[in-house]
């Protein structure tokens, strides 16, 4: 079906423009300003027209998590996302035992092509190779030593189907096990780790491309030692993770990390857990009871477990708090992940892009989600 959508503000990379977007077998072929012929027509009504947005990590939404291994859970994860305007996720697992890793693993490589709404691009592993020093929610019982033989009990046989891994570049065996996922394309993201910023800088030569919720279970930096933040700041080989829910980072330190990387390398996340778009109360992440209150996602102890927050939201908060302009406040949830996953054909209203678009309004509340040019929600 050929679609065209009139009379938005489309967001590109750079700028807004008021244009038309035509759609064709799933992807974007024209962007200009002639009449429709004998396309569907949706009427923008003068609402933003963007990219759909692409989370990176995401463990869960709506009361399940990427750990359940039904298809309900996957389902109810994807169908959720959408709403808030997300088009592509990576369902996140966490620290966990082999067994249950296993299983995760495999309801994501089973039905990932059945869900019925953002559309599951891969799976990205949040340990079990972590530093119990920063292990902030992650249950330093199941931590294992950060090995290929591990690596590959885990992912069950389907590391083709695995993204991104977050690990403690420290750790004995870390580089080895970096070298060995770039080889297998695999994004390789620091994580859960004390190491300093030698250290950081000895995994980033080995092939790590990512700091994983940047700010938060790291080091940081100081005038003496600048830690993984240091590192991450400095080297343009990095993306840096944000969750940018006023709680997780403050602002200001938000702007900083902008200024010093560039919205081109900052790449905001949710890490949202099951919680997420639910009412305050108690829910689980893993196999530890996390309460949520205040906008913030706890474990008993105070520890954050997670976050409760929407992608469109992150987007207002970048606009609103950071003083960006929405393009660049919109780039930081879409071509920047996407291009930290090294894909080319999602994240941006370009031609030859995958027809993933959002439309909002100036409060980025979502009123429509196209994905591969079909409307999944709204009009």
């Amino acid at each position: 079906m050929k679609l065209c959508i009139i009379n938005g503000n489309v967001i590109l990379k750079d700028r807004v423009v008021k244009s038309n977007i035509y759609i064709e077998n799933g992807s974007i072929i024209e962007i200009s300003n002639r009449q429709p012929k004998d396309e569907k027509i949706i009427d923008a009504k003068h609402r933003y027209v963007s990219p759909g947005f692409i989370d990176i990590h995401m463990h869960g939404r709506g009361g399940s998590d990427s750990m359940y291994p039904t298809f309900a859970d996957l389902n109810t994860i994807s169908k959720t996302s959408m709403m808030t305007g997300v088009t592509s996720i990576l369902p996140t697992t966490m620290t966990m035992g082999i067994d249950d890793t296993q299983k995760a693993v495999m309801n994501i490589v089973k039905n990932s092509s059945l869900v019925e709404g953002s559309k599951i691009l891969g799976i990205h592993m949040e340990g079990p190779f972590f530093n119990v020093a920063y292990k902030g929610a992650q249950p330093a019982e199941f931590m294992i030593p950060p090995t290929i033989e591990n690596l590959e009990k885990l992912s069950d046989g389907q590391l083709q189907f695995v993204k991104k891994l977050s690990l403690a570049p420290e750790l004995k065996g870390s580089l080895e096990l970096i070298a060995y996922l770039v080889s297998k394309g695999v994004v390789a993201s620091a994580a859960h780790t004390n190491a300093n910023y030698e250290e950081m800088y000895a995994a980033i030569d080995a092939g790590i491309t990512s700091a994983t919720h940047t700010f938060n279970a790291m080091t940081p930096m100081t005038h003496r030692e600048p830690g993984v933040v240091g590192a991450t700041m400095e080297d343009d080989r990095v993306y840096a993770e944000l969750i940018l829910d006023g709680v997780h980072v403050s602002y200001p330190a938000a702007k900083v990390l902008i200024k010093a990387k560039g919205v081109d390398k900052v790449a905001l996340i949710t890490d949202s857990m099951e919680a997420a778009s639910l009412k305050d109360g108690q829910y689980n992440l893993g196999n530890q009871a996390v309460f949520v209150k205040d906008n913030a996602a706890r474990l008993e102890n105070g520890s954050l477990a997670g976050s409760v927050l929407s992608m469109n939201t992150a987007v207002y908060n970048a606009c609103t708090f950071l003083e960006l302009p929405i393009y660049e406040a919109v780039r930081m949830a879409t071509l920047t992940p996407a291009n930290s996953l090294n894909l080319h054909d999602v994240g941006e209203i370009a031609i030859n892009k995958k027809a993933d678009i959002a439309l909002f309004d100036e409060n980025i509340d979502i009123s429509c989600v196209i994905i591969e040019g079909e409307v999944m929600f709204g009009g």
